[in-house]
């Protein structure tokens, strides 16, 4: 199918995007104006201003009507196949319950695990599909899934294989991350080390033997796991192929960000808590910082110190954290005002860390993240918005938006196309 998108007002991230964008080039991003672009075949072929070029046979046209159009969201970190949904944790959260004081209780992420254990596969991947189904319709055109709340061989094996059921049957790329290390089962906590040696000698091979992983990820923080044990699991992680993306300093400088830095991760996420040597590893690495507002909004956490990390010119990354416990939406318009009201992004590079540098986040910087020639035709169309501020000003997408994946236009039904 060959489609012309034209009467664009503003045309943003109309780049190659080879490489993420740091700090400086974020900020100094300008729009495309008065703009138009080609797709065929779901890859857009052609990009132009001003006059239009002479009709095509029986091409399809959509007329922006002077509004606005950027890239499609690349939401780099969620926890999108889970059992059930936590409602019971958020009244205790309202009662003045800590994540900490809950999860000692036995719920986050053992609540999680104890209903994974009793779901099925197909379970899971009927309840995750039409959560994929609701991203999608918000613009989300790729994404990365993590297991995590299996805590144990098989089920964690049955969440990664209800990924890969997921990544046959989405129209967007998938990204499956092997969370072997999310918590420390009931049944481990008198011997830390067995069920460390269960993700290094069984979980990790089993899942690399079947393909079902691309990364790998370990909880290093206050509570979870040490920075020796992360290392020890990211070395092994490493030698089997799977590069890592870690969860790190959400609860306090438990060294995450030195471990990921030290084994090469692609990027360390959260990092609610960061000083002067957190700063200076990331700011002589390739790996990438990535924020997720949603859980500091939820948790009623003291926000990542985003404005620092940007003018420092780190790549940084915007995600979801869609997940049960600390952050149930996977929103990105929401975490995009988030970023600005909360940790002072402006509002172009929000943007850029929730397309471009998400997509880099994925190792899919190559076909998404912005508009150019031979990338994904995934993009949304704003017809009414003209200014990008109001995106982030009218929190939480509060206006009328079409979604468009591989050139084809989502519907509304939960059954996406």
């Amino acid at each position: 199918m060959k489609t012309l998108v034209f009467n664009i007002g503003q045309l943003w991230l109309a780049i190659p995007g080879e490489q993420p964008l740091g700090g400086v080039e974020m900020s100094a991003l300008k729009p495309l104006e008065k703009a138009w672009f080609r797709i065929e075949d779901g890859l857009i072929t052609q990009i132009g201003q001003g006059n239009l070029p002479s009709a095509l046979p029986d091409e399809v046209q959509v007329d922006c009507h002077g509004g606005m159009v950027f890239p499609g969201f690349c939401d780099s970190h969620t926890h999108l196949v889970f059992a059930d949904w936590r409602p019971e944790e958020f009244l205790q959260k309202i009662k003045g319950m800590s994540y900490a004081e809950i999860a000692a209780a036995g719920g986050g992420i053992l609540n999680s695990a104890q209903k994974v254990g009793l779901a099925s596969e197909e379970q899971l991947f009927e309840s995750a599909k039409n959560r994929l189904a609701e991203v999608m319709r918000f613009g989300t055109a790729a994404i990365e899934v993590k297991s995590g709340y299996g805590l144990s061989l098989n089920s964690e094996l049955k969440m990664l294989r209800a990924i890969a059921r997921l990544k046959a049957w989405a129209p967007i790329p998938i990204r499956a991350t092997l969370l072997g290390a999310h918590a420390l089962p009931q049944d481990f906590k008198e011997n830390r080390k067995a069920y460390i040696d269960m993700v290094v000698q069984e979980l990790i091979p089993a899942a690399c033997s079947e393909g079902l992983a691309d990364y790998f990820d370990v909880f290093c923080d206050q509570g979870f796991f040490t920075q020796s044990e992360t290392e020890e699991m990211l070395k092994a992680a490493l030698e089997s192929g799977l590069q890592s993306k870690i969860h790190a300093n959400e609860l306090g400088l438990t060294g995450g960000v030195q471990a990921g830095v030290k084994y090469n991760a692609l990027t360390v996420d959260h990092l609610e808590h960061l000083g002067e040597e957190e700063i200076n590893a990331l700011k002589g690495s390739q790996t990438m910082p990535t924020l997720l507002p949603g859980t500091a909004f939820f948790l009623k956490l003291e926000y990542p110190n985003g404005r620092r990390l940007l003018d420092e010119n780190l790549p940084v990354v915007l995600a979801t954290d869609y997940n049960p416990g600390s952050s149930p939406s996977g929103n990105p318009w929401f975490i995009w005002s988030l970023a600005c009201i909360f940790m002072k992004f402006n509002p172009q590079e929000a943007l850029v860390a929730l397309t471009l540098n998400g997509a880099h986040a994925m190792g899919l910087g190559s076909s998404h993240g912005s508009i150019w020639p031979g990338k994904a035709a995934s993009f949304v169309v704003l017809p009414t918005i003209h200014q990008l501020s109001m995106v982030p000003y009218r929190f939480g997408g509060g206006f009328p938006y079409r979604t468009f994946i591989h050139g084809k236009e989502l519907n509304s039904s939960m059954d996406v196309f």
